[in-house]
């Protein structure tokens, strides 16, 4: 869960939802960058790179305090990444590929912890290397594209963060497939977001995620959360991005 501390209590977006709005962002991107049939599958790669979360058992979605936790604070689940790999295998080796650039890029920093942990991420790059040969893809053109997914993954989550600086400020969010970097402000506190340099296709478009809405601010168990979680009043969040 992404978790952010509001007046009214604490707003919840599913990491699922996430990345359903990072696929949103993927998709006002020219869709000329890619062939039609990796276009999709990268778009696929964006929309489930959250999927197969574990089931909450004990306090996995509580602070010792009582509160809902974000997902910065739970560690590494060696189960939920080789779920989602195990899912993208299905729809084939290009998604695959991208699913596993992923995984490595998110917890490579974590080698050397475990024997289980070192084993999964060598799985990875023997797997990558395997599925460029096979596909014939050359590694640049991979990279190019999976630049673009955690471009993606990485302006959703300041989106969904509430991490846009105040007082017209950038932020950087990523360097993208075309090797700029580029940066999120809004200028004006009521105003659309600006990225720049502007990468879409469009000059003008909107994104939007679920969030769920907790009044209450300890919880006792997950059982309680997920209880209040199921009975959450759910509003929608919306962005509008323009071109500056």
């Amino acid at each position: 869960m992404i978790v952010n501390y509001v007046p009214e209590g604490w707003q919840i977006i599913y990491q699922q939802a996430h990345a359903l709005l990072a696929a949103q962002l993927l998709h006002q991107w020219p869709a000329t960058l890619l062939p039609p049939d990796q276009w999709v599958g990268l778009l696929a790669a964006a929309a489930q790179h959250d999927d197969e979360q574990p089931a909450w058992t004990g306090h996995y979605g509580l602070t010792p305090a009582g509160a809902p936790a974000n997902f910065t604070m739970q560690p590494f689940s060696l189960e939920q990444a080789t779920g989602v790999l195990r899912a993208a295998r299905f729809q084939g080796r290009w998604r695959s590929l991208l699913t596993s650039l992923h995984l490595s890029t998110l917890y490579e920093e974590l080698r050397g912890q475990t024997r289980e942990i070192d084993a999964f991420l060598d799985e990875q790059r023997a797997h990558q290397k395997q599925w460029r040969r096979e596909l014939q893809l050359k590694k640049a053109d991979t990279d190019r594209a999976y630049a673009l997914l955690h471009w993606c993954d990485r302006l959703s989550l300041i989106l969904c963060r509430h991490e846009i600086p105040e007082m017209g400020r950038a932020l950087e969010i990523y360097q993208g497939p075309d090797g700029h970097t580029h940066e999120i402000s809004q200028p004006t506190p009521t105003g659309p977001l600006h990225v720049s340099p502007w990468p879409f296709r469009e000059k003008q478009f909107e994104v939007s995620v679920e969030v769920s809405q907790l009044s209450q601010l300890q919880f006792h168990s997950d059982a309680e959360l997920s209880e209040a979680l199921h009975t959450a009043p759910i509003a929608t969040l919306r962005w509008t991005l323009a071109k500056g």
